[in-house]
């Protein structure tokens, strides 16, 4: 999400297609944005919600998760290290410190980190930043004797992917319901997709990884769409633009993906998480519209579930479907934001359609570049000022 235009001076960008008529491959596209959010939806009618500060003071938080059954909360800071949360407190160690192999600024740095499934027993975790050579690096590191201390030394390099520009980074990891670790991977930058790696089956850019990491060296998963040929065996999904941040939903099935967009579109994929080699359009599609022109192929391309205009923001920060038990009435709600503005929003996916598209009436937070969940489902925003706020449930004004 962390996207840079020559419009926006901080970075912002660190963070397909319409239904076609089966008689023709090549149309014209009418819809440009979905129906805009409101703050009456049914959603707001049952419940009203607040962002409560959890602790500020951190630098460049980018990202929070857990490990399984794990009360502490790890944050991701841009710099290089992951701090813990506990009891409401960050611990004044930090958990990793790698800020010495990590070149930071801009789309580039700590990205985020991934605890593996097995973490308990196992101590794995899956770290995605940005070297000094502008290049992606997934690494494994383990936890210490010390459970708040990984094991610096313990580092083994996954996966490393170039990076021809400095922008479209991508930069989650993400362990999907099936155990797999999936790895969201930008176009490789500049604008545009100049050398086409968005419709390229033989390039680990703009893509969904998935790869099977229960071992020292990774192997491709057999039901990747090329594991036997065709393509890179490592993809999962192509035609992505810059995936900053993806979520998985175990209950409804759904993988959703927050793709930053070029200069007019920001857009929302939902799929269904076993659904493998699909095409989510760039760079022949920029959200519901095509990229170069009034028509153009659209044959086999996934459709946003999402789509909303410049003029309502710059660069999404994709979140997650709400399940966790202290705000029942939200329950199948997907929260996302926007890095330039300071709105909340959230719809449910049922059936295959989009419904209660909801602005939240909440105070603003500024910043917003990512969310995050802890061991309960319940759902954090991190402010890439410093600040994390949880969601919760508050009274109206009045009553």
């Amino acid at each position: 999400m962390l996207r840079t235009n020559a419009a926006i001076a901080v970075a912002v960008s660190l963070f397909c297609s319409p239904q076609r008529d089966a008689s023709a491959d090549t149309i014209q596209v009418a819809q440009s944005v979905s129906p805009a959010p409101t703050q009456s939806s049914p959603a707001t009618q049952r419940v009203t919600i607040a962002m409560q500060e959890v602790v500020r003071g951190l630098d460049e938080p980018v990202y929070l998760t857990t490990p399984v059954g794990d009360a502490r909360l790890f944050v991701g800071e841009q710099p290089g290290r992951i701090v813990i949360i506990k009891d409401g407190r960050k611990l004044p160690r930090p958990f990793l410190d790698i800020t010495r192999k990590v070149q930071s600024g801009g789309e580039r740095g700590f990205l985020s980190v991934a605890f593996h499934p097995q973490y308990r027993t196992n101590g794995f975790l899956f770290v995605n930043y940005t070297d000094h050579n502008g290049d992606t690096n997934i690494e494994r590191y383990t936890v210490s004797h010390d459970p708040d201390v990984a094991d610096s030394g313990s580092a083994r390099l996954i996966l490393k992917i170039h990076q021809p520009y400095a922008n479209h980074n991508g930069g989650m990891n993400l362990f999907g319901p099936d155990g797999m670790l999936y790895i969201g991977m930008g176009d490789g930058g500049s604008q545009l997709d100049p050398s086409g790696n968005g419709q390229s089956s033989n390039t680990l850019l703009a893509k969904l990884l998935r790869i099977n990491v229960d071992r020292d060296a990774y192997t491709s998963p057999a039901a990747n769409p090329y594991a036997k040929s065709g393509g890179r065996p490592e993809i999962w999904a192509i035609g992505l633009r810059n995936p900053w941040r993806f979520a998985f939903d175990a209950k409804d099935g759904n993988l959703y993906i927050a793709d930053v967009g070029q200069d007019k579109y920001e857009e929302i994929d939902v799929v269904p998480s076993s659904r493998a080699g699909v095409n989510y359009g760039w760079s022949v599609m920029e959200g519901f519209s095509c990229l170069h022109g009034d028509s153009c192929n659209q044959t086999g391309l996934q459709r946003p579930a999402v789509v909303y205009s410049h003029s309502d923001g710059c660069s999404i920060t994709g979140g997650f479907v709400y399940r966790g038990r202290k705000i029942p009435a939200l329950d199948g709600h997907y929260f996302y934001a926007d890095y330039c503005k300071t709105w909340l929003r959230s719809f449910k996916y049922v059936n295959g359609r989009v419904t209660e598209q909801t602005e939240w009436p909440v105070a603003k937070v500024s910043a917003i570049a990512s969310f995050g969940l802890d061991a309960e489902g319940e759902i954090y925003a991190v402010s890439h000022l410093g600040v994390i706020y949880r969601m919760i449930a508050a009274l109206p004004s009045g009553r």
